[in-house]
């Protein structure tokens, strides 16, 4: 297990219109603040040769969402930098590893979490297969758990409370419009 910091405040993060076309840039702390300005992200979902989806528990360090289940990874893209190698950084700072992706879709949302601040999002959504070990990062993940792929949806309806706004718009979404690129992975 790792606690390489990874994440920073004062990184600047992409803000976009609701096109996803890049507008400027704000630090990441300015863009969770309120209601959220809207910035590109991205959420990743890796599944194992048995399809079972691997989940994380956020760190209770990070100001929105502390200790709720979410995605195997998600994260923002930083100035200068393209989803493709956004996306392979942040496999390899919050788990350790490298595995081939495969886009979906994108979506905008936006969350508030409490009085702490809200998520403004244009999200770009990708899967991936990984068989092997897996190596959390203690600043950015507090556990991990492996589920069936068709048993999501009933532990999110059992314990919608627990899990990430985002991680449940994109569930719904990959296994009303995407469950065959789950099945073929």
């Amino acid at each position: 297990m790792s606690d390489k910091v990874v994440s920073f405040n004062d990184e600047p993060l992409i803000l976009v219109d609701e096109n996803d076309n890049e507008i400027g840039y704000l630090l990441k702390d300015a863009c969770h603040q309120g209601d959220g300005i809207l910035h590109r992200a991205f959420s990743i979902f890796i599944l194992t040769p048995k399809k079972d989806l691997i989940l994380q528990k956020r760190s209770e360090d990070k100001l929105l969402w502390p200790n709720f289940w979410s995605n195997t990874v998600c994260s923002h893209p930083r100035k200068g930098e393209t989803l493709e190698v956004a996306t392979q950084r942040r496999l390899e700072d919050e788990i350790g590893i490298q595995t081939a992706l495969k886009y979906l879709f994108k979506f905008q949302y936006q969350a508030k979490y409490k009085n702490y601040g809200s998520e403004s999002e244009v999200c770009s959504v990708f899967i991936g297969k990984y068989d092997g070990l897996i190596y959390p990062n203690a600043n950015e993940i507090k556990d991990l758990m492996l589920i069936p792929f068709e048993e999501v949806e009933s532990e999110i309806a059992r314990n919608s409370q627990y899990f990430t706004p985002w991680f449940k718009i994109e569930w719904e979404k990959i296994i009303s419009e995407y469950k065959k690129d789950i099945i073929n992975l």
